[in-house]
């Protein structure tokens, strides 16, 4: 049997992962986050409509985070760790209730962990050969990172030639304007930082900044979609 066109590897989404993404496909970012206020941040996120939450390992006692939001948070929400370089924190990941492994980069090791356990991950990557590498690996979603770097012009080439199923998630620089662009470029979710959530800002300045991203992906939909409605208008005229 020949394998798929636009795939390098079988594909299928983590099954929670894909569930929360559907739902809601902006993933948190709450870098610097300390276990005392995680949860707080992450209702007040959840109440927003979020139902993705990253927190990295370079925060302060990030896995018992990442246990105070499991515990907060119903189930349907997906919670995971940032910012892994080395496949020996997977364990550490999972044992604290995280389900998402995200990476700054695209390490087979991390990736190969992630899936071993069971784990969703989301690998970092800035060109097609890390993009399909990353796939051929096991990857749920691809990070496209740095966003402000790539921009949407190679959000759009990649999405040529990536299969449609595979999540393609700018990350860097993102806010509740400039969405549109890569959304009508082929991009399906964000993943948001500092213009979400700063270390000792209070949980209702995270909830209003979440609630103004979750305001600002609709309003960015509806514009794609108008655009692609006209696209076919002027398509059927001609």
């Amino acid at each position: 049997m020949q394998p798929s066109i636009n795939l390098p590897a079988p594909y299928g989404m983590h099954a929670g992962l894909a569930k929360a993404f559907a739902s809601c496909p902006l993933i948190a970012i709450l870098r610097g986050v300390t276990p005392a206020d995680a949860a707080e941040h992450a209702r007040a996120l959840y109440e927003a409509g979020f139902r993705i939450v990253e927190v990295p390992l370079n925060s302060p006692q990030p896995f018992d985070s990442i246990a105070a939001i499991r515990q907060a948070l119903p189930a349907d929400a997906i919670v995971g760790a940032g910012t892994v370089l080395h496949p020996s924190y997977v364990d550490s990941v999972k044992a604290a209730g995280g389900e998402l492994v995200v990476m700054p980069h695209s390490d087979a090791d991390v990736v190969r962990a992630a899936k071993a356990q069971g784990l969703a991950c989301a690998p970092g990557v800035a060109t097609p050969n890390e993009a399909f590498l990353a796939l051929k690996n096991g990857a749920d979603v691809l990070k496209m990172f740095p966003a402000e770097q790539l921009g949407p012009h190679v959000v759009k080439a990649w999405r040529a030639v990536i299969a449609a199923e595979v999540p393609l998630v700018p990350v860097g620089g993102v806010t509740p304007d400039n969405m549109g662009p890569y959304l009508a470029a082929g991009a399906n979710g964000f993943g948001l930082g500092s213009a979400l959530y700063k270390p000792g800002q209070s949980a209702a300045v995270t909830g209003a900044h979440a609630k103004a991203f979750v305001n600002g992906l609709q309003v960015a939909r509806s514009s794609a979609l108008r655009n692609e409605t006209r696209g076919e208008t002027r398509g059927e005229r001609a």
